[in-house]
Formats: structure tokens, C-alpha cells, sequence
């Protein structure tokens, strides 16, 4: 939102530089993210004067060019001239050497010392299109002025000077969102009082224009305000107006939606023109038209209407959608000479609903979906008219009409002083509560011993609780006021330390940022279709976007997997296909319980493992790698044991599903060929799914570093012949509880399925690697380890140890 400071100053006095309002407002809790500086001709025609002509003779090496002496005001310079009307004696703009102009088209350009044809000159005599004030470029421009040479040409054009504040408004302050809620904090803050026009002089100047006013729903339109204004001409709008609205980057239309426009920016009070002749019936109804129905809008497109949305309509049909835009067959044009001008009330539901169902956010819906000041239309309405009036000409020529059969009234909120000292912290008097609550225009109304009634005015919807009044008092007395207590105290309800949950996901990327893989961010919306055709994700869970761009972004995503392969599709199509990736990423679903959200880690390989090289040729990469990885990622946070079991089911041609309990982990493992193909990728792609919300709830935090111990590892190998369908993990799980702490880490290094062990049987040969942190190993420990290991493979697996 942009507030012009030369505005606020009409309406508040104010002694402070831009920089300092700047600070004060955001200390309020109205941030200001930005100034700048507006000036109506680009460049504020600094270092550009009024001169005097005093000679003019042909130049002796060009026919097109003139040699002339200027009188600036107390130096009279040489300048070299091509304009065809420069002449003795004329009073024309002149931009001194050193200056820089920004013509009207082009780059700006620095006015140098120059040689031209052999004769020096020493500035530039300006067209208009050189300073940026208009476009014609046929010649010098010729003043009829007295005043004096020298005078800053600044002055002459009346060049305006404005510095501008960007606030970045917060949903709940919709009261701010005009000059005059700018200035009614400044009140506060600075203890003056806030000016705005009268409206004493409003009268009507005949009724021979009446346009009733039926309204079909009050729940969405409490308010509705209107009259009729006559004989205007529609036309430019004067500087002034024009240079306010682009302060506030808008663009001048004509003089009476300029108006419009400043009173929407000035009081925060939306208004409607519509030209009265395009009235159909001479009556305006308020109300809802069918579903379906179709609509024309002031950008020409056609819209269809949801039935919900309101609308000003007449006889025949829809004028405006209410409170958002208006309609293309009753907007004000230059041939309009009646109108009929709206200051309404809307609800913000009904207003928000048809914004967004229509993908329309304008200046109006802003501030009508946050809440408006019921009492403003009538004031704004006046206001309005009034400069109509002044500045298009015409004649008011109905009464004021205004609906509001409920009245909104102020809300009475009871306040305790103990409460104002417990949330502040700080023991404010009752005096500088009360001037500061006076100063916001809340209205203390009853008192007693232990606190005060309040009476809010509905301008402030913000402000609806005990804690929303005490937040007033303690934005205006200031934050920074409310010193630190020497002594702080904490509770711990949480486990301690607390898990950095933003730590561990830092340091996994760096992990497998150091394995190769690089990291991803896709989008969260992807196609409809990828549930329809996965065989492993139900449409009817998928969370649909209303207001969608395109049908490729229709759902929330139920996977990472899609989006990732379209990263892939992505790169392999520039030739790049050698991948590893990771995301860490969100997955949306729709349950009968509501929506829900999952954290997750994906991880992709596909490719070559490494570059082919003179060492070793190229490998295609593998399942095993994948599962290292992850191996890596549980080992990184303190996850030892896990349940694995191999599945068949899609996504997967194969896959190992990882469980911790009941609860399913994640699965890895390689990714079917038809999905690949859905997402236009056409070689192998390994893939993981980790629940990363369980991992991090599960996960003990990051493996501290050890001290290396002083005391031998030592190897034994054991050859083990089992049944197929024994798994390693299995053996794993045996091989730790058999060997305690002594066994420190399990390795495999041959694997045999053949003819010379019995069919349905296969032998692993395995390493198991033995140490003591305290102490050396004898043989006796040792042989004693590996018998109960023996033992129970041979127990609980079925295992035959070869010798």
C-alpha cells in the first residue's frame, strides 16, 4: 500500500522528515518497507533554469545550427542550437552543463562542455520532449514569462515533490489502508489532532433525477448510498489530481473515476460511477443473479457468473459484480453526462467469496473483504460529489439515498488494569492509558476500581477483545518502551535438549550433498492425471485447486515421486543423464477427516554411478546403492534397527519397505517402467520414500563423534548356507542380539546360489568385526562370541555353518 506524505500533511501536521514518520510507523506495527521519491517530470528538472536569448547568428561550419548567448541569471553562456525558432530576445529553458535530463523517450542523458563544429556551447536550449513535460520535439520551447533569467525552471512548470511510503499492511489492519487511517495513528503517536474536509456546504440542487434503490439481501450489503449527479463532462482531471494518483502508481483515467479513485485512497471508502442513462428502468437492485449467468466486465472479458458473488443490477440485468468490479455496458465514458454514484457497505464474506472465485483483486475488494468503516459511505458519498461538482461541472440532482435498516453500532469491551500490566509488562499510569486509547478514538464510557469500560467504533474490526485493546495501548506507548526484567526465568516441558529439527535436515542435505546427490525444489501442484494412472494413489484423495492456472497444476501433490521424475525428464533431456537427487517436500491428501500434510525425503538415481573413465569403466547405478544411502541417513541419526520386508507393488517393479514397528518408514527401490514413461522419462529410475515427519520424531538426534578406540579389532568370517528366502536382515538382527556390544559391525562378501549347495539354498559368507572399548580381546572371548553367534544362526534361521 503506498501512502503520499505531501497527503498525510493535509491531513495532520507534521514536522518530521519521511524517514522519521517512516520509523514511527513501523514502531506502531505499520511497517514501512520502502521510500521513494515522486516527482511529477522525472528528474525534477534539476540544474534546468529560465535564460534569455541574448544573441543568435548562424553558425559559420553548419546551415542547420545556431550560435547563441544565454543569460542564466548572472552568467551568460555560449550554446550551440539546431532548433529552426530559436531567436534573439526569447525567454526558453535551458539546462545548465552538468545537469542530467530524462527526455520522454529514450535514455537520460548528462548536459557536457562541448565542442560542435569548431564553437564551444555550454548547454542545451530544451524541446519539450527533453525534459520530459510533453512530445513535441518541432522546436525550442518559448516562454511568455517575467520572471527573472536564472530562476529554477521547476518553478515555472510547478514541478511536484513527494516522498512516498510503501507499508506492507498486515490482514488485520484494514482501517489503515487510506491516508486518513495513516494519519489516525500518527494522531496517536504524535498527540495532534487529525483534519479532514468539510462537507458543510453539500446540498442538493434539485431532485429531478431520483434513482431507487431496492436491496434483495442485508446480510451481504448492510449499507447502500447513492445519488444522482447531472450535466457533468467527463474529461482530464486537474494536475493535482493527477500527480496524487501517480504518487500511488496509478494511472489517470478521467475526472471522474480519478475522483473516485482519491477518495477510495484518501478515506479508504470504495465508490461506484455508472453512467445513469445506461440504467435500464431508472432503478438499481442489489442482489444475486443465477448460477451460470454471464457477465461482461470493464476489461471486456465474459464472465460466468458462481451465483453466489452480489450484484448491482437494473431492470434488465448485471451492472457491476458488487464491491469488485464493474460492468463494461455502464462504466463512465467520455460521451457520459449523468451518473449515478455508489458508497456501499458489503459484507467482507460475500466480497472475499466473489474475489476469489473470479481471480479479481482490486483496490475496492482489498478493502472490502477486510472490512470497510460502516459509517464512511455517506461522508465519502459527499466528499465525492463535492469535487464532481468542482472539477467536472454538473448539478446534484436527487437527495442522498441511503439503506442501512440495522445500523452497525460500537462494540463495548470491558478492560482490567491488572491484565493491561500482566500482558505489557510493564505498569503504565492510568492517565497515558486512557490519552492513548482516547487518542485511537476508543471511547472509555464507565470506570471503576479495577478497570474501565471501552466503546470501539466499527472502523477498527481488528479490535474485537480485552487483549486487542490492551495490544493498542502497548503498539502506541511503543515496544521498544517495555524494558527487559533482570530476571528471567524459562519452564521446560519438552524433552531435553529439544531435537533441532531444522539442524538434522541441514546436516542430512550436507550428507548427501557430499554423496553426489543434488538437491531439489519442485512444486507442489502437479497433474490430476498421475493419480489417475499410478495404481498407487486414490483420486479421491487428491486436494483440488479451485482457481487453478491450468490443468497441469489442478491438485496438491500425494507424492514426490512425479515431481521428481519431471525433474529428471527435465535433464536427461539436455543430455544430462547421470542423476542423483533429493528433496526434502511436502505431500497434501484429502481423508474423511479433513486434509492432511506429510513431510517426506525423496531420493532418485538413475544413470551411470560414475563418469567413465581410463580407470574403470562405466556401472549403471544399483538397488545397493540406494539402500547405502539410506543406511547412511538412518546411521546419521541415531536410527540402528529397522524391519524390512521385500514387496512387488506400484510404484515399484521391486522394493524393500522399511518399517520402525507398526509404523511404515519408507520404501526404495526401482521405480516401474510404465510411470517412468507418464513422465516422460525412458531409462531405469531407483527411488526412496521416507516419512521424514516419523524419521525426525523417531530419530535420536545427530551421532556425536566417538573417541577412536586404543584397543585391536578383530575379524572372524563365518560361512553360512540358509534358504532362499532368508533375508540379510534377518541375519542381521540374529548376528546383534547374539553378539552384544563386542560386535561392532557385520559385512558381506560373497553371495552363492548354484549347483554346488542344495537347490533352494544359498550361502553368504560374512565378516564380523569384534572389539572392546576397554579392553584387548583374547581368543577365549572371542571363540565365545562366535559360538553363540553359531548358535543362534543355526537356532533361529536354519543355518548350516560351512567349516
Amino acid at each position: 500500500m503506498k501512502i503520499s506524505i505531501n497527503r498525510l500533511k493535509d491531513f495532520i501536521l507534521l514536522e518530521q522528515s519521511p524517514e522519521e514518520i517512516a520509523a514511527l510507523l513501523t514502531g506502531s506495527g505499520l511497517e514501512v518497507e520502502g521510500i521513494e521519491l515522486f516527482e511529477s517530470i522525472k528528474g525534477g528538472l534539476e540544474g534546468v533554469v529560465i535564460g534569455e536569448v541574448l544573441t543568435c547568428e548562424r553558425h559559420p561550419n553548419a546551415d542547420k545550427l545556431s550560435i547563441t548567448t544565454v543569460d542564466i541569471g548572472g552568467e551568460v553562456v555560449p550554446i550551440v542550437c539546431g532548433a529552426p525558432n530559436v531567436a534573439k530576445g526569447q525567454k526558453v529553458v535551458v539546462a545548465k552543463e552538468g545537469c542530467t535530463l530524462y527526455p520522454v523517450s529514450g535514455e537520460s542523458f548528462e548536459i557536457k562542455k562541448a565542442k560542435i563544429r569548431g564553437e564551444v556551447s555550454q548547454g542545451m536550449i530544451c524541446a519539450e520532449d527533453e525534459i520530459g513535460i510533453g512530445e513535441s520535439h518541432a522546436g525550442i520551447m518559448v516562454l511568455d514569462t517575467d520572471l527573472a533569467n536564472g530562476t529554477p525552471a521547476a518553478e515555472y512548470f510547478k514541478v511536484v515533490k513527494d516522498h512516498v511510503l510503501e507499508i506492507g499492511l498486515t490482514p488485520n489492519r484494514a482501517d489503515a489502508a487510506s491516508h486518513l487511517g495513516v494519519a489516525r495513528d500518527l494522531k496517536a503517536l504524535l498527540k495532534r489532532e487529525v483534519c479532514i474536509p468539510s462537507v458543510g456546504d453539500f446540498k442538493v440542487d434539485n431532485t429531478n433525477r431520483t434513482i431507487p434503490v431496492t436491496i434483495e439481501n442485508s446480510n451481504d450489503c448492510p449499507r447502500y448510498a447513492g445519488l444522482t449527479i447531472s450535466n457533468v463532462k467527463v474529461g482530464p482531471s486537474p494536475e493535482w489530481l493527477q500527480n496524487y494518483l501517480k504518487a500511488l502508481d496509478l494511472d489517470p483515467i478521467n475526472n471522474i473515476v480519478d475522483i473516485t479513485n482519491f477518495i477510495l485512497h484518501d478515506l479508504g471508502q470504495p465508490l461506484h460511477a455508472f453512467d445513469a442513462d445506461k440504467i435500464s428502468g431508472g432503478k438499481i437492485i442489489v442482489k444475486k443473479l443465477p448460477k451460470d449467468s454471464l457477465f461482461v466486465t470493464l476489461d471486456e472479458k465474459e464472465r460466468k457468473l458462481s451465483g453466489e458473488e452480489l450484484m448491482i443490477c437494473d431492470e434488465i440485468g448485471g451492472l457491476c459484480i458488487a464491491g469488485i468490479f464493474g460492468g463494461k455496458g455502464s462504466g463512465v465514458s467520455d460521451n457520459t453526462t449523468s451518473i449515478f454514484l455508489e458508497s456501499a457497505y458489503f459484507s467482507p464474506d460475500v466480497i472475499r467469496k466473489g474475489s476469489q472465485f473470479h481471480g479479481l483483486k482490486t483496490d475496492a475488494s482489498f478493502r472490502f473483504e477486510r472490512g470497510t468503516d460502516p459509517n464512511m459511505p455517506i461522508y465519502a458519498l459527499k466528499r465525492a460529489a463535492m469535487l464532481i461538482k468542482e472539477i467536472a461541472g454538473g448539478e446534484i440532482t436527487s437527495e442522498v439515498v441511503d439503506i442501512y435498516p440495522n445500523p452497525i453500532g460500537d462494540l463495548d469491551i470491558d478492560i482490567e488494569y491488572k491484565n493491561i500490566h500482566r500482558l505489557i509488562g510493564k505498569d503504565l499510569s492510568q492517565a497515558e492509558i486512557k490519552e492513548i486509547l482516547g487518542n485511537l478514538d476508543i471511547k472509555v464510557v464507565s470506570e471503576s476500581e479495577q478497570g474501565f469500560k471501552v466503546s470501539v467504533k466499527p472502523y477498527r474490526v481488528d479490535v474485537t477483545r480485552e487483549a486487542d485493546v490492551i495490544e493498542e495501548i502497548l503498539r502506541i506507548h511503543g515496544f521498544d518502551n517495555v524494558a527487559l526484567s533482570e530476571n528471567l526465568k524459562s519452564d521446560y516441558l519438552a524433552e531435553h535438549p529439544a531435537k533441532d529439527f531444522n539442524k538434522l535436515q541441514y546436516r542430512l542435505s550436507e550428507l548427501l550433498s557430499s554423496l553426489g546427490y543434488y538437491e531439489i525444489i519442485t512444486n507442489s501442484l502437479t497433474k490430476p492425471l498421475y493419480a489417475e494412472k499410478s495404481g498407487f494413489m486414490d483420486p479421491v484423495h487428491n486436494v483440488e485447486i479451485y482457481n487453478k492456472l491450468s490443468e497441469d497444476l489442478g491438485v496438491m501433490r500425494q507424492s514426490l515421486l512425479f515431481s521428481g521424475l519431471e525433474v529428471l525428464a527435465h535433464n536427461i533431456n539436455r543430455r544430462q543423464k547421470d542423476l542423483k537427487l533429493f528433496e526434502f517436500g511436502t505431500v497434501y491428501s484429502k481423508q474423511p477427516e479433513g486434509y492432511q500434510e506429510e513431510r517426506r525425503l525423496a531420493m532418485f538415481l538413475t544413470g551411470d554411478k560414475a563418469a567413465e573413465s581410463w580407470r574403470e569403466p562405466s556401472k549403471p547405478v544399483a538397488f545397493p546403492d540406494l539402500y547405502a544411502t539410506v543406511e547412511l541417513i538412518l546411521e546419521k541419526v541415531g536410527i540402528e534397527q529397522v524391519d524390512v520386508e521385500v514387496i512387488h507393488s506400484a510404484p515399484f517393479d521391486y522394493a524393500l519397505q522399511m518399517k520402525l514397528g507398526t509404523k511404515e518408514l519408507g520404501k526404495l527401490g526401482l521405480v516401474q517402467e510404465e510411470l517412468c514413461k507418464l513422465a516422460e522419462v525412458r531409462q531405469e529410475v531407483l527411488y526412496a520414500d521416507l516419512n521424514w515427519d516419523l524419521l525426525m520424531k523417531k530419530a535420536k538426534g545427530l551421532k556425536k563423534y566417538a573417541e577412536i578406540s586404543k584397543f585391536p579389532e578383530v575379524r572372524r568370517d563365518l560361512s553360512l548356507v540358509l534358504d532362499r528366502s532368508v533375508t540379510f536382515d534377518q541375519i542381521k538382527k540374529v548376528a546383534l542380539k547374539a553378539g552384544g556390544k563386542l560386535l561392532q559391525r557385520i559385512g558381506v562378501f560373497d553371495v552363492y546360489q548354484g549347483d554346488k549347495i542344495d537347490a533352494g539354498k544359498k550361502a553368504y559368507a560374512l565378516s564380523f568385526y569384534l572389539q572392546d572399548s576397554e579392553q584387548t580381546l583374547t581368543d577365549k572371548v572371542i571363540d565365545k562370541t562366535m559360538g553363540r553367534l553359531i548358535q543362534s544362526f543355526e537356532n533361529e534361521v536354519g543355518a548350516f555353518i560351512r567349516k
